[in-house]
Parts: C-alpha cells; structure tokens; sequence
C-alpha cells in the first residue's frame, strides 16, 4: 500500500516532491523574467529593435533576439538597453561569456541605482543558468544591496527570492527558507505575499516541518482565494490538500481536492481536475481505499489522454507509480 508519509517511501516520495517543486520555481522564474520584460519594453527602448529582440526573447526565438539586439548596437554602440535584450539572448543560447560581457558593458553605461540592480539580477541569472551557482549568489547578493540604496522593496523581494531558489534547487533548504522570509517581508500585496508564502510552505515541507508548511499553504488558499487567478486559486488548492495529507489530516485533504475538482471541472480546467485528481487518490490509499485510488487514477489518465497532454500523463505517472 502506498502511503503519503511511510517511511520506507521517504527517498521515492523527497525526490517526487522535490521535482515538483523544481517545476513551480521555473515557471516562478519565468514569471519574474516575464515581469522584467515588460519593465524594459515600458522603462526603456525608444527605439524599434529593443522591443522587437525582447518580444523575440518572450517568443523563445533567441536568434531574432541577437539579430534585433545587433541591429541596435550597430546604430549605437552605447545601447544599455540593446545590451541588456543581447546578453538575455546569449545566456538563454548558453553562451555564458557572451552574455557576461554584454551584461558587463550595460552595467558600465548604468546612471543610477535601478539600473545597477537589473544588470545584477540578470547577470545571476546568466550564472543560474550554467548552473554557477556561487557566482549566481554573489550577483544577486549585489541585487539586493542596489536595490536597498534604491528604496526598493520589489526587488529586495525578487532578489531574496532569486536567492533563495538556487539554495533550494541545490538542496541547501535551511538557507532556502532564511531567503525566502526575509523576501517575504517585502511582500507589498496579497499576490505577492501568497507568492512568497508559497515558496516558504514548499521548504518546509522538503525539511520534513509539515505543520509549518501547511500554516503558510493555508495562508496562500485565502489569499489566492479572494484575489488570485483561476490558476493560483486552484494550484493554491491542490497543495493545500496535500499539505493536509502530509500531515494525515486527511478528512481535510479530502475535502479541499473534492472541492478543487469539481471547480475545475465547472472552470474546464482538466489539468487541474486531473492533478486534484491524482493527489486525491494518494490520499484515499494512504487510507486504504484503493479501489478509489485506482478509479481517480484511472479518471486522471483519460483527462491527459483525452486533452493529449503528454507531459500530464508522464506527471501522474511519476507520482503514482509506487501506490499500487
């Protein structure tokens, strides 16, 4: 029998976890990497090609970026901007110097404290993503203290996030979590704040501490609740009835998926009602209803195959492959 929180499971079940939670960080990543787009095609640009090389780079088409960003430092060399959408697209290429460099030069041309602190973020990035780790640290270390002399708290909160994402992806949760609080105090609205709170609840949950993870996860429902998207509200949900069942709560976990489910499928959200579905059927085996596991399993492989979203059906596969 499968069992959400039995010991000789422990290893399978950290290492599903912690996958899972790899995946929300990207597309917390992404979210953030989107927001800094529009910051620089609002803030910055005047001329044509910056915003065509940064609509390139939000397209995933990193060539056009480099061609877009070129052009525009053929016309001035001096482009901090142009500089800036250059480096993005050699780092997301995987040319770490190139981007470096680019990053290097913008920072040079900077005229005061916000500037500094976008070229220091993004250059963590660069270093984040080849996976240089220490270097991703010191640079976004230098984020946070730009954006201090800058009076500002969003990126003192951004930059305590980036922080805390590479000591998560690298297991060093403690530091992860230090992070993650100290970004949360900057937290200016409820979305932000269930933003932060949810990076929190997931560390304590990978350090075993489920009470405190479903204190914070509790925090996110409501506040997503009243003021989030469709998607926060029912992502909030799911993790709340699994933070339930962490904690054997599992009336509650029940109660929370059953509701989720049937939101989704009011809302046509079939990855959601699929997910809900699957984490609903964990619940019912660590109870030892199996024959409903097996029936919310079952239901949740003909949403993918039905929708024929393949990665759906490899997430439930992973996550239910030791139940029965």
């Amino acid at each position: 029998m499968y069992l959400i929180l039995v010991s000789s499971r422990n290893h399978i079940e950290s290492t599903e976890n912690l996958e899972r939670s790899y995946m929300r960080i990207k597309l917390q990543t992404t979210l953030s990497l989107l927001a800094i787009t529009l910051i620089f095609n609002n803030v910055y640009a005047a001329g044509l090609d910056v915003p065509a090389c940064n609509r390139a780079l939000a397209k995933g088409d990193f060539k056009a970026a480099l061609v877009q960003a070129n052009s525009a430092l053929l016309t001035n060399k001096n482009d901090k901007d142009a500089l800036i959408c250059q480096g993005r697209a050699y780092s997301a290429s995987g040319d770490l110097n190139s981007a470096l460099l680019a990053f290097k030069s913008a920072d040079a041309l900077s005229e005061n404290e916000f500037d500094r602190t976008i070229t220091a973020l993004l250059t963590g990035h660069a270093y984040k993503a080849a996976k240089q780790y220490d270097d991703a640290i010191n640079s976004y270390q230098q984020t946070i203290l730009h954006a201090k002399a800058d009076a500002s708290g969003t990126f003192q909160r951004i930059g305590q996030d980036a922080v805390g994402n590479v000591y998560f992806e690298t297991k060093q949760f403690p530091l992860a979590l230090t992070a993650y609080l100290a970004g949360s105090k900057f937290a200016a609205n409820d979305n932000e704040r269930a933003d932060s709170y949810e990076k929190i609840a997931q560390t304590y949950h990978q350090l075993n501490q489920n009470d405190l993870a479903l204190e914070f996860q509790i925090k996110v429902y409501v506040m997503y609740q009243a003021a989030g998207t469709l998607d926060q509200y029912a992502h909030s949900s799911i993790e709340l009835g699994r933070y339930y069942a962490a904690v054997k709560k599992y009336d509650n976990a029940e109660i929370t998926l059953n509701k989720i489910i049937q939101f989704s499928k009011e809302q046509g959200g079939a990855y959601f009602e699929a997910q809900g579905s699957y984490v609903l059927a964990q619940v019912k085996a660590a109870t030892g209803d199996m024959a409903s596991a097996k029936a919310l399993v079952a239901h949740a492989k003909l949403i993918a195959k039905n929708t024929n979203d393949t990665a759906l059906d490899e997430e439930i596969k992973q996550e239910t492959q030791h139940m029965f």
